[in-house]
């Protein structure tokens, strides 16, 4: 096989390893290098069937979902540990597919560890109510699985952003298919080993990587669907909804944002360019929460965005799996010219590039896929690079007045996923926490989330939400039950 890892990447249907219908290989490249890094197996349309036909009957067959959750518990916590256990290995291939340093990748398993921790402890705690009603009756409610998830994974945190929405599905007792994005399936197809290790029936997981508008539209489409679960581009979210409208088929969307970072002059400056620094530069910027519109106050514009410079100047860039590396590459040559793109229509709209802006041309660096850490000021508002979701390390600048200009200035915009706020002020602080038209605001932190708290958007950013207790919920249905006991017999 080609490329540096040996062992073989197949998709994973009905608990068996398989090339696939068709025996489609995909050689993925190390971003760093553009070399062949490992070959992957395709999924076909044909696969994606059979994955959702094997979901089903694992589903009907296996007791999954039938017993009181205890066998979840167990299952989903040993996965835990298994992962935990090998989280060096997962966190190096996480790096050697993606790009991100090894530091990152490390921090992404282990939150996926923490993820299934979580959601195994709920996993027998998936109850239903009582609810009083007239007369001699007995109502209350039941909380059952779906039956068959599909969830569609993005690249840039390939497996934390799979598990996200797989574990809860998973301790709801329902069974999954998963297909992760064609560029970064290798962890995914992993973990679908470590599963098979940790007792989860087979069939309950299915692991189909192949083209979103063959793969990912056959699984939405298919009969057996019963959720959705998609993060990506507002456009294939789009489609995707269209689909399930057709059935009725319930769906959560995480679409991408364009996350404004708003410093007031009684922040903590230093903190809060370092904050802002990697809101933008960590991952290389390529996060949907990411807070790429960055809005100081007109007091302290000119030594802030010194301060955020430097920050993007001192960055040391390299391949991810190097010792030091705070930046790695970006996923792929597209995603590169995607990136600087949006650089060259802001320089030819009047925007100055401040730092960055261009590819790294020197050796060894030039063969891989690296951008330099960016920003941009004077960028008209109007500007596709402030409007859109780039996707990449570019930061833009602008100042504000007061609270309402920056409130103001922060809102204009289709997306609302997350915004951060910097000041000292509790008052400010609250105040613009619940003005700003996002699902979720950071005060003082670069963008932070964990498995017990929801992770939401507003506007263009999504619909429902992923993590948090009630995240189960939306992999179960509730079912009403109500029994007339009729009058009580007279004792004779």
């Amino acid at each position: 096989m080609a490329g540096t890892l040996s062992e073989k990447f197949e998709l994973i249907i009905g608990g068996r390893e398989t090339p696939g219908s068709l025996g489609e290989r995909r050689t993925l490249l190390d971003p760093a290098t553009n070399r062949p890094l490992a070959e992957a197996a395709v999924a076909s349309r044909d696969d994606a069937r059979a994955a959702m036909e094997a979901a089903d009957r694992a589903y009907q067959e296996s007791n999954w979902a039938s017993d009181d959750g205890a066998r979840r518990v167990r299952a989903l916590g040993r996965l835990a540990t298994l992962l935990e256990s090998d989280l060096e290995r997962f966190a190096r291939l996480e790096t050697l597919n993606m790009g991100k340093p090894l530091r990152e990748s490390r921090a992404d398993i282990a939150y996926v560890v923490r993820t299934l921790e979580y959601f195994a402890g709920l996993a027998d705690k998936v109850e239903g109510e009582t609810i009083p009603v007239p007369g001699p009756r007995f109502d209350y409610t039941l909380r059952e699985p779906l039956g068959v998830t599909v969830h569609i994974a993005p690249w840039n945190y390939p497996l934390l952003l799979s598990i996200r929405s797989v574990a809860p599905a998973l301790a709801a007792g329902n069974a999954v298919v998963l297909k992760p994005a064609s560029l970064t399936p290798l962890t995914a197809i992993a973990f679908g080993r470590l599963a098979k290790t940790a007792g989860v029936p087979d069939g309950i997981l299915n692991i189909v990587p192949g083209n979103g508008g063959e793969v990912g539209e056959a699984l939405v489409d298919d009969p057996r669907c019963r959720s959705v679960t998609f993060t990506g581009s507002g456009d294939v979210g789009r489609r995707i909804a269209e689909l399930a409208a057709r059935r009725f088929v319930p769906l959560t969307l995480e679409l991408g944002g364009k996350g404004p970072a708003i410093v007031f002059p009684d922040a903590d400056l230093e903190r809060a360019a370092k904050g802002v620094g990697y809101g933008i530069f960590g991952n290389a910027g390529q996060m949907c929460w990411a807070a790429s519109r960055l809005f100081v106050h007109e007091s302290i514009r000119e030594p802030f965005v010194d301060k955020v410079r430097a920050i993007a100047n001192g960055l040391r860039l390299g391949p991810g799996t190097e010792d030091g590396v705070e930046m790695g590459p970006l996923v792929s040559r597209d995603q590169a010219e995607r990136v600087l793109e949006y650089v060259e229509e802001a320089r030819s709209r009047g925007g100055h590039v401040v730092a960055g802006g261009a590819r790294v041309t020197d050796p060894p660096l030039a063969e891989g896929n690296f951008v330099r850490p960016t920003v941009l000021t004077d960028v008209p508002a109007e500007s596709r690079a402030v409007r859109e979701e780039i996707f990449g390390p570019v930061l833009s600048v602008a100042s504000f007045a007061d609270v309402e200009d920056a409130v103001r200035q922060a809102n204009d915009t289709t997306y609302g996923l997350l915004g951060t706020v910097w000041t000292r002020d509790l008052g400010t602080a609250h105040t613009v926490a619940r003005r700003l038209e996002t699902g979720m605001v950071v005060v003082n932190e670069a963008p932070t989330t964990y498995p017990q708290t929801p992770f939401a958007g507003a506007k263009s950013s999504g619909l429902g939400f992923e993590q948090g207790a009630r995240a189960i919920e939306t992999f179960t249905r509730t079912k009403n039950v109500v029994l007339n006991l009729g009058a009580p017999k007279k004792r004779g």
